[in-house]
């Protein structure tokens, strides 16, 4: 900027500050540069009195790329006043600052304008038509564009239109029209599996990922992150490390998204001093961040350190958001330390002005409940200025079971019916509370009561990795697997178990299959 401020006075004092290539290459340099000062360039730009479509252009540009879509926007309402024409490239800048505003109203007077001036067939304003009306979800006008732009359409505008059917929910006509597409690049790869992972849909995310790997594509950062969420769910550790290695090998820099992906997969994996390795070579954090290392340490019995690293986060700077105080009510709850919990939750709306949801009070409920505080936990329930959910009153069941309260788990279980809040768990757990207390009648009429209303207790389940295999078992359920694969499973796991100088007997187990 020195630089360009002694390259500007030679201009002044030349008396050539106001020829349209030398004030566009100081403009554009100041605004687009990440050494420039995009408000010194807008101070030139107000200065200029005829400005030429591409000193526009890269003030709308600058604005559109620095997440102020609000400013392009007006920008380009007062190029259309009083400057020149808008062009192609006009467009692609304006509407890519509506769709970041989710503005539908303004993109579709963008439309009308790009029609009448005959740029609609270019392919990146086609593109960001597509893609502003399948961020708006209007899928039916995004088809459409599609459908008309047979000639012109490419890879990018195939990526936005299967981005629209995954924000509106249609993954399934995500996949069909990601599996016609005539090309595909890693972005649309990509695309495709962070789409799979958002909808929870992980164990096709991974395999989707697997399969871009057999393509011969290296995996972007958008993909990595996608991928590993999905190992965080499914337990997929060894995926997850060979990811890792491959971010190492490539030199990918540890960003704040990549990073704080890292940490989640390896502490929902178990491997919580990994994760505190990530989070210690992260050389910028923001709040996801901490809140994932948090959780971790929390979730891992660590509640003691979670603590130690919230109120360094506080330290530092950084601002907790309604899932940082989730975790921290959990850990103070795990450890029965409830004069912290209950300062930690007044802070939320005392110090940071965050309401509690309705999760903070079952956190609440919960570390009342296991201190042995019942009462305080009930007034919390009644006096919460929202509804109680299955949250809340589960954490109020539980503490009533552990206690041995049966009356107030019964109004319990009642709140729950009352609020067709009806499964099989909290049947369960009253039944259990009635066995404890010897009430074997009590116990009878509540499993004929679950016959009767055919309610059900959801299955228990579980995932392994077994060969970079991702495996899942639902108790009670042999529908998975044919005999001999099951035995296989087995015999394979006999072997890894032996390299530890384990065994188990997998040939009693294999003949009653």
């Amino acid at each position: 900027m020195r630089e360009i401020k002694q390259i500007q006075s030679h201009l002044i004092i030349s008396g050539t500050l106001f020829d349209p290539f030398a004030a566009g290459k100081i403009i554009a340099f100041c605004a687009i540069s990440h050494r420039g000062d995009l408000d010194y360039a807008h101070l030139l730009f107000n200065s200029l009195p005829r400005p030429t479509t591409f000193i526009w252009n890269t003030m709308i540009r600058a604005f559109a790329e620095t997440n102020q879509p609000s400013r392009a926007l007006s920008l380009y309402k007062q190029m259309i006043d009083k400057g020149p024409l808008p062009n192609n490239y006009t467009f692609s800048f304006v509407l890519r600052a509506c769709i970041d505003l989710s503005s539908l109203l303004d993109g579709q007077k963008l439309h009308s304008q790009i029609v009448r001036l005959g740029w609609e067939p270019y392919d990146f304003v086609l593109n960001g038509l597509v893609h502003l009306y399948a961020n708006c979800n209007c899928i039916s006008s995004a088809r459409k564009l599609f459908d008309e732009s047979l000639s012109s359409r490419d890879v990018v505008t195939w990526t936005a239109m299967i981005n629209g059917y995954a924000k509106a929910g249609q993954i399934h006509a995500a996949r069909s029209l990601f599996d016609q597409m005539p090309e595909r690049n890693v972005v649309s790869w990509s695309a495709m599996i962070t789409n799979y992972a958002q909808v929870g849909m992980f164990k096709e995310a991974l395999e989707l990922f697997n399969e871009m790997q057999l393509a011969g594509l290296r995996p972007n950062h958008a993909g990595i992150v996608g991928a590993l969420s999905a190992c965080a769910f499914l337990g997929a550790l060894d995926q997850g490390r060979w990811i890792h290695v491959y971010v190492d090998r490539n030199g990918m820099e540890l960003d704040k998204v990549l990073g704080t992906a890292l940490i989640d997969m390896y502490a929902k994996c178990g491997c919580i001093e990994t994760a505190r390795q990530v989070f210690g070579q992260m050389t910028e954090r923001d709040v996801f961040s901490w809140t994932s290392m948090i959780s971790g340490l929390a979730n891992h019995g660590h509640s003691a350190s979670a603590i130690e690293l919230f109120i360094r986060m506080q330290n530092e700077g950084v601002k907790p958001n309604e899932v940082t105080f989730i975790c921290v009510l959990s850990a103070c709850s795990r450890m029965g330390l409830v004069d912290d919990g209950q300062r930690f939750f007044d802070s939320m709306s005392e110090v940071y002005g965050i309401e509690p949801g309705v999760e903070h009070y079952g956190c609440l409920v919960d570390l009342l409940g296991r201190a042995g505080m019942l009462e305080e936990a009930k007034r919390v329930v009644n006096e919460m200025p929202m509804l109680p959910d299955s949250y809340v009153l589960g954490a109020l069941l539980n503490a009533s079971r552990v206690h041995g309260e049966v009356e107030l788990g019964e109004k319990t279980v009642k709140s729950f019916m009352d609020r067709r809040i009806d499964h099989g768990g909290v049947h369960v757990l009253l039944s259990n509370m009635y066995a404890s207390a010897n009430r074997w009648e009590d116990v009878a009429k509540i499993r004929k009561g679950m016959e009767e209303k055919k309610v059900k207790k959801v299955p228990g389940c579980s995932l392994i990795d077994v060969d970079g295999m991702v495996i899942e078992f639902v108790a009670g359920d042999s529908s998975h697997f044919q005999t001999e694969e099951m035995i296989l499973l087995l015999l394979g796991i006999n072997m890894q178990l032996k390299c530890f100088g384990l065994d188990i007997d997998t040939g009693e187990f294999g003949a009653s299959l």
